[in-house]
């Protein structure tokens, strides 16, 4: 059986059973706060567990390593509608140990690419558009610089109201031990 059919016929069981009854919540986080991080696999149960987070507590948003790379980018976008319209205080921004964006290699995804079925062509046309591939598909070396890099693009947006608290954690993706990184509450009272 096929991944989606699977789907398909569990949810149908699902929704018949009502067992979507006890997720029932709003679309506002109960704990004023929206998360960055990363759509590893071993995240997916193991953050809300290490963090106490029930449905309905936070806004939760995910990408390849938790990075936030462009202050007009989809996860600035995406923070800035959790404040402004869902109620969201504060950002926390967690990486995590062992991320296969640590120091992914542009050349090899691009040549993944290649095998893929992408053209030189189409590669090239990308490149004399200006798009910088190899920019665009780099990692990062060290996760804790990755979280304070981050922490500090949506922390100096200019559209950000003034004195948010932006953490920054590392979890372990084995254990969920979580480090602090940067201290939102210690940095917006600095601003005061």
């Amino acid at each position: 059986m096929n991944n989606i059919k699977e789907i398909m016929e569990y949810n149908e069981q699902f929704v018949e059973n009502r067992e979507y009854e006890k997720y029932i919540t709003s679309r506002f986080p109960e704990k004023k706060m929206v998360i960055v991080t990363c759509m590893d696999t071993r995240l997916i149960e193991l953050l809300p567990k290490a963090l106490n987070l029930k449905n309905g507590d936070a806004k939760i948003i995910k990408n390849a390593g938790a990075i936030v790379t462009q202050p007009f980018g989809n996860i600035m976008r995406s923070i800035l509608i959790a404040v402004y319209e869902l109620g969201a205080e504060e950002v926390v921004v967690i990486g995590h140990h062992g991320c296969g964006m640590t120091g992914l290699n542009p050349d090899v995804v691009i040549q993944h690419m290649y095998e893929g079925g992408v053209t030189d062509e189409t590669i090239r046309t990308l490149t004399n558009s200006g798009m910088h591939l190899e920019r665009w598909l780099t990692g990062f070396d060290n996760v804790q610089d990755s979280v304070e890099r981050s922490v500090g693009i949506i922390k100096n947006h200019p559209l950000l109201p003034v004195n948010t608290p932006i953490h920054g954690l590392i979890i372990d993706p084995e254990t969920g031990k979580l480090d602090l990184i940067v201290d939102g509450y210690e940095a917006a009272a600095e601003t005061k």
